[in-house]
């Protein structure tokens, strides 16, 4: 083929590319934080939501016309510390980064818990000869046998001690399936239930308290934050394997997770679990439709956020115009994607929520204020819908397209699609990483994310140390080390 064919367009994606990456830079998130480039890596660039790109609205309604300069504040707020609170040492390991959140005071705890759980257990239903009470070695190692199906995928932990395609016997050997069977079936983080206790996660709830605090303490997230529920949903290799039997036996999801997520780095700074049969006052039973539920979410999720002037994204089932003044209130400023079938549309004109009857063109936009809250519609290819307090509408910005070129519209837009796209593609990343357990008890699968998640952010940390220079794990080896570690085997460098 003739290199003159199609040359022009060629230089001219390229450009563009170079034009996105910069912009993408500029914006300071974390690039391929699980060190494992793939196609996706060039294919898919994101978008700044830096100063560079402020310029007068090209579009906008002549009722706004009228608006007062000051109405239109350019949002300007204090340079934030991003990254870890502690220096960790080049020698740090993979289990020094993970006992910032699990420490072995917590490990201690679920040790004097099972053993408390498996007294009484037999008092009510029978001695059990085989039991002998379970040691901090022990427990260390149930958790790496648990960690290493997040790395290999087998469709139970028991596969790791048969002879099938699943079968380990580098770890097999630390311990019998036996006893591992019993570990199991005694293990707990709260054996029992106080007279107090009406929350329906008591067994799990001193422990997302611990991790939450372990959280808090060992990173500064970014002034840029997102709202959402992450990828939990079952494993592929576990559904390909199942029998239609089996898919049938298993319990659907009694419980929604979600997560305030640094959009920067990934980490995830706050968990919040909402179960689904409740009768609380946080219960479904005490709500009336879902925007109400997930508003309340917003507000759990938050509730640490408040005066320390972050910008949160949210999806189309927070948003909404009362959340969004609340938190202005708390020094929280948001921004979120508004859909007229999702979203509490409540205070909002009902203009902007109709689609206009002439045509539009692509980065045609319409914009409607109310103090510092704006409410934007776009389009590109369909009608956004955007409602924000965090940017002023006189700042503009630009979508970078291979294909379409620039694709002008509202800074906020730019912003919203550069964070959720870096989020998009964290959860595509280490979705891959969950444990792959699947109990049937409710506070069970929780801890398992919950570990599933500390885990990923102690490789965050990991790769923001002076400990991933000197080593260069990817996210799978740093995995494989853990659970060699928690296994207390001979150390093994991995091959790279």
């Amino acid at each position: 083929m003739a290199e003159g064919g199609g040359g022009p367009a060629r230089r001219k994606a390229v450009s563009l590319l170079e034009a996105a990456r910069s912009r993408y830079e500029s914006l300071q998130i974390s690039d391929d934080v699980f060190g494992e480039s793939g196609q996706d890596s060039s294919g898919n660039p994101f978008y700044s939501t830096s100063a560079d790109s402020r310029s007068a609205a090209s579009s906008q309604d002549e009722e706004d016309d009228e608006e007062d300069e000051g109405r239109l504040r350019l949002f300007s707020l204090p340079a934030f510390s991003l990254g870890p609170t502690r220096k960790m040492p080049l020698t740090a390991s993979a289990m020094d980064f993970f006992q910032l959140f699990v420490p072995d005071n917590v490990l201690k705890n679920m040790v004097v818990q099972t053993n408390m759980y498996a007294k009484k257990y037999q008092e009510r239903f029978g001695s059990d000869d085989a039991w002998i009470d379970v040691t901090l070695t022990e427990m260390k190692a149930f958790l790496g046998y648990m960690i290493s199906t997040s790395i290999h995928h087998c469709e139970s932990v028991l596969s790791i001690w048969s002879s099938g395609f699943y079968s380990n016997k580098s770890i097999a050997l630390i311990m019998t399936q036996s006893r591992f069977e019993k570990i199991l079936k005694y293990f707990h983080i709260v054996a029992f239930r106080s007279s107090q206790t009406t929350h329906g996660l008591y067994k799990i709830q001193p422990f997302l308290d611990s991790l939450q605090n372990g959280f808090d303490s060992a990173f500064r997230p970014s002034q840029t934050q997102v709202l959402h529920e992450p990828l939990i949903d079952e494993d592929p290799v576990f559904i390909a394997t199942c029998t239609e039997r089996e898919l049938r036996k298993r319990k659907k999801r009694k419980f929604s997770l979600w997560v305030r997520q640094c959009s920067s780095t990934g980490f995830i700074c706050q968990i919040y679990v909402h179960l689904k049969e409740g009768s609380g006052a946080d219960g479904l039973d005490a709500l009336k439709n879902k925007p109400q539920l997930h508003s309340m979410v917003a507000k759990s999720l938050c509730q640490n956020a408040s005066g320390k002037n972050y910008i949160i994204f949210t999806g189309p089932s927070i948003t909404s115009l009362n959340l969004f003044e609340e938190f202005e209130k708390q020094g929280i400023y948001c921004c979120g994607l508004l859909s007229a079938r999702k979203s509490d549309c409540t205070g909002l004109p009902p203009s902007m929520l109709n689609n206009p009857e002439t045509p539009q063109s692509r980065g045609q936009y319409r914009i409607k204020m109310k103090g510092n809250m704006s409410l934007i519609c776009w389009y590109n290819k369909g009608h956004f819908r955007f409602l924000t307090n965090a940017y002023s509408p006189v700042q503009q910005g630009v979508i970078i397209k291979r294909k379409s070129g620039e694709i002008p519209c509202p800074l906020a837009v730019e912003a919203f699609a550069a964070h959720l796209s870096y989020i998009c593609k964290y959860d595509d990343k280490y979705s891959k990483y969950f444990i792959s357990h699947k109990p049937n008890k409710t506070w069970q699968q929780v801890f398992w994310f919950a570990i599933s998640i500390a885990i990923n952010n102690a490789y965050i940390l990991y790769k923001m140390s002076e400990a991933y220079h000197v080593t260069r794990y990817s996210r799978a080896q740093f995995g494989e080390r853990l659970v060699k570690e928690l296994l207390g085997l001979e150390d093994i460098s991995p091959s790279h």
